[in-house]
């Protein structure tokens, strides 16, 4: 009885075959959408140097957190969400009023209570500060399936950027909050570009790890099952309502971290870092990489950072028409992916 060669047989093979590897590989759209966008990004880094790079993977890190942490709850669970970036905006908040500390303008806009909170104190905060905020919504938000599903997380993003603006006691509403403080471990203060980034970096790879975990376990199994037919796992004894409420109070926390991260990186934030354009834009990110995969999440996050910076330098493009262009572009790229592909570049499960 024949039995399969190993994989780096095969591989071994096809190096041996290069007109064979062409022959297989071209129909796999998975393996050039890898390329390109890889290839892209790392001669982009090359053409604009290095401390664009630095910037570039920061921002990427911070993307990539939020669009896996989105994806455990669209992918995988099967629930679209529109109101991922209001727990965005929660983390970012909560760090940035725990650690920011001087007393800026108090005549012109009323003083916040300041805590002067290391970074690193105010971060498992925000975290569990999202993650609070998810139980409460999400325990409403089970009672709702599909279409309905969606209007009410779109009608969350609404409410917390209006919480955000109007709480003025507490976030400053328009004017934001300033000098949020930088991660520090002693007298080491992370205020480098490059600094930042591997600490974003650091915390993209525990929440990608994390959501690793989950997927890979009975539980992520279970999260699947719903997805592909929730009524048949309520037969087979799981309280389909308890998993999708426990995913999605994982999922926000884990964008309460990014968000604190963005705002101790930016060192100001304000509420329109989270409009509902940025939560539309944060769904778009997870549909063009592909539901149901970690990998397309960060391959999702990669293209846009590159769509999003790229575009500031096409020389025909004027600089005032670069935000709309980006919108046009990616919403031509979530078009055609709808039609021909989709499950996104190298997803597994169809919206």
């Amino acid at each position: 009885m024949l039995t399969r060669p190993p994989s780096w047989q095969r591989l071994s093979e096809l190096a041996r075959n290069p007109l064979q590897a062409f022959a297989l590989s071209r129909n796999n759209v998975e393996l050039w959408a890898n390329l390109l966008i890889i290839t892209f990004a790392v001669v982009f880094m090359l053409w604009k140097g290095a401390t664009f790079a630095v910037t570039l993977g920061t921002v990427f890190a911070i993307w990539a957190m939020l669009s896996v942490s989105l994806n455990l709850v669209v992918g995988f669970t099967g629930l679209l969400s529109i109101g991922h970036i209001g727990f965005f905006g929660v983390g970012a908040y909560t760090v940035a009023i725990l650690t920011s500390t001087t007393a800026y303008e108090n005549l012109r806009t009323g003083a916040i209570p300041t805590f002067g909170w290391p970074f690193f104190a105010a971060l498992p905060v925000a975290a569990i500060a999202a993650g609070l905020v998810a139980l409460l919504v999400g325990i409403a938000f089970n009672r709702f399936r599909d279409d309905i599903y969606v209007l009410v997380s779109f009608g969350f993003a609404i409410i917390s950027f209006n919480v955000f603006l109007n709480l003025r006691g507490i976030t400053r509403g328009a004017f934001g909050i300033h000098d949020v403080a930088r991660p520090q471990i002693g007298s080491w203060v992370f205020d480098t570009e490059l600094e930042l980034m591997l600490m974003a970096m650091a915390l993209m790879v525990i929440v990608v790890g994390i959501s690793w975990f989950i997927v890979s376990s009975s539980f992520g199994r279970v999260l699947t099952a719903i997805r592909e037919d929730e009524q048949v796992a309520e037969v087979f004894g799981y309280h389909a309502s308890h998993y999708k409420l426990a995913v999605w109070v994982i999922s926000a926390m884990m964008a309460g971290v990014a968000g604190g991260m963005f705002s101790s990186w930016t060192t100001f934030i304000d509420p329109n870092s989270f409009i509902l354009l940025e939560s539309v834009l944060l769904v778009s990110i997870v549909i063009l990489g592909g539901l149901a995969t970690i990998w397309g999440s960060l391959l999702g996050a990669l293209a846009f950072v590159l769509l999003e910076e790229g575009m500031r330098f096409l020389p025909f493009l004027p600089q005032e028409y670069v935000g709309q262009a980006r919108q046009v572009v990616l919403g031509i790229l979530l078009v055609l992916l709808m039609v021909f592909r989709p499950q996104g570049l190298v997803g597994r499960y169809k919206l």
